[in-house]
């Protein structure tokens, strides 16, 4: 009897080895940013040097690069600094594996800010310091610097090009106007944007009124960011229930501002969608961002290797037009 019971403990473990997803990944899908090619499955590293210290973000990066995650996006004011610092550390050996990416314009302290020319050259050493390398792949402006005219910024960031500091450039929280009167003002043969990073998720629609059409126009990829919702889309938030001790949005200001019964009702909608066709709510919000071609990289961030393991697994469902009709149904354009 007792060897009957071994018998059947070994089976049920090898079935459940069978059927538990891969979390290897070396084919991953890659996209075009510019002449960058990345990995459809991104890692967002602004929980570097806040919520992670170094030995936790070391565990996340290895296990991007196992996974076969090549696209690292991170900024200067993250951590403040240290994102950029541990990323530098954690990629030590491996950097002609990834594409770098990073920031620049959001204030580090009252001196370090803005987009001007003399501060951009400033920035982009600071950043080359703390990352430990010789170029960054991507190099983006952290929001419009409305003291500068954009002409004057793209000239630096062209300087940094030629120089061989910088790769290819990119914006962050443009407008589709903005994104035009950047284009327009590139000099004839300078370097130009080639990605445009602005939120996006299922909860919030609003890159699909104009900024998608824009990028698609003028041969621009984008970077969702916060495509997760603040975590709403990772299945862990339910109404009349409190948020997970811990979680991002188990701080009080968090909750008031994300946890509204509206969305939450909308989750509940996605995830009983999910649940129905045998997937999970983060399958589908990182699937659904990728249905457009013009997204390059779903840049999720991740507090563990299981969190970074479960986001590249996340990156394999195909909907159907069926499916995204009924999605569009639990959650509107004007999300």
């Amino acid at each position: 009897m007792s060897a009957l019971r071994a018998a059947l403990k070994s089976l049920s473990a090898l079935r459940s080895l069978r059927t538990r997803p891969a979390v290897h990944n070396a084919q991953m899908e890659t996209r075009r940013i510019g002449s960058l090619t990345v990995s459809v499955a991104g890692l967002g590293c602004n929980n570097f040097g806040m919520a992670l210290d170094y030995t936790r973000s070391e565990a996340v990066v290895r296990a991007a690069l196992d996974a076969g995650i090549t696209f690292f996006d991170t900024a200067d004011i993250y951590g403040r600094t240290q994102s950029e610092e541990f990323l530098g550390r954690a990629l030590a050996g491996q950097r002609d594996r990834v594409v770098l990416a990073t920031k620049f314009g959001l204030p580090v302290d009252d001196r370090r800010k803005g987009a001007s020319p003399a501060y951009v050259r400033q920035a982009v050493d600071d950043s080359l310091r703390r990352l430990g390398t010789d170029r960054i792949d991507l190099y983006q402006i952290h929001q419009p610097d409305p003291a500068t005219p954009i002409a004057d910024t793209l000239g630096a960031l062209n300087d940094l090009v030629r120089a061989g500091k910088v790769r290819e450039i990119g914006c962050s929280n443009f407008s589709a106007e903005q994104i035009r009167e950047a284009d327009a003002a590139v000099r004839a043969g300078a370097a130009r944007f080639v990605s445009v990073q602005n939120e996006y998720s299922l909860l919030h629609r609003e890159p699909e009124r104009e900024v998608l059409a824009e990028c698609e126009r003028l041969g621009i990829a984008f970077l969702p960011y916060f495509p997760l919702a603040s975590g709403l889309l990772t299945g862990k938030y339910s109404r009349g229930v409190s948020a997970p001790a811990g979680t991002r949005l188990s701080h009080e200001w968090a909750a008031r501002r994300f946890l509204s019964d509206d969305r939450l009702e909308r989750v509940e909608g996605l995830r009983r969608f999910a649940e129905s066709r045998g997937r999970s709510i983060l399958e589908l919000a990182v699937s659904w961002l990728l249905r457009h071609p013009v997204v390059a990289s779903v840049i999720a961030g991740a507090t563990s290797p299981e969190q970074v393991r479960a986001n590249v697994q996340a990156v394999s469902w195909r909907l159907t037009d069926r499916d995204l009709a009924e999605i569009d149904r639990i959650v509107p354009v004007a999300a």
